[in-house]
């Protein structure tokens, strides 16, 4: 067993740009021109396809077919991202009295605490536009939208009830 960790062996290769003294290495300057020309050459080769040159091509009379077939653009879906937010719309629709406590019976109606949760969903939004599968951004762009909605609904009801309970107070 010792003689088969003696046979592995690795190499360590410096791709740092400068040396310790600030001055640009020759190696990594010429590694990037190697690479550079092979990436010139892989993309010349794409391009050509054979041996007529790439302009002498027909052009495709559909568009879409011009281009090639893709999946959508942009990072998979993820559960995780789900679970979040399925989590904090849960809560605000418990703090707007989707769910009865459990102990009372009695549904738990806390405005604020769900206006929270849905500025934090829209804050969510915010900070992670553009980084976020199409499913998580439709997910996360609906649960907020119709949070909003009962949010609206609840709190103008609570606005009447109010109003209702002042002028019934009067005398």
């Amino acid at each position: 067993m010792a003689d088969h960790k003696k046979e592995e062996a690795f190499k360590v290769i410096d791709r740092r740009l400068f040396t310790a003294d600030g001055e640009l290495r020759k190696e990594a300057v010429d590694e990037e021109r190697r690479e550079t020309e092979t990436a010139k050459h892989l993309d010349v080769g794409k391009a050509g396809g054979g041996s007529a040159p790439a302009e002498q091509k027909p052009a495709p009379a559909d568009p879409a077919a011009a281009q090639p077939a893709t999946k959508a653009e942009g990072p998979p879906p993820s559960h995780s991202f789900q679970m979040l937010v399925d989590f904090m719309a849960r809560n605000a629709a418990v703090l707007m009295g989707g769910y009865a406590d459990p102990s009372t019976g009695q549904p738990i109606l806390d405005l604020e605490g769900a206006r929270e949760f849905i500025d934090m969903l829209d804050t969510l939004y915010e900070k992670t536009r553009g980084n976020l599968a199409q499913e998580d951004e439709r997910l996360l762009l609906d649960v907020s939208g119709s949070l909003k909605l009962s949010f609206l609904e609840l709190s103008k009801a609570a606005a009447a009830a109010v109003t209702e309970k002042a002028k019934s107070s009067r005398p």
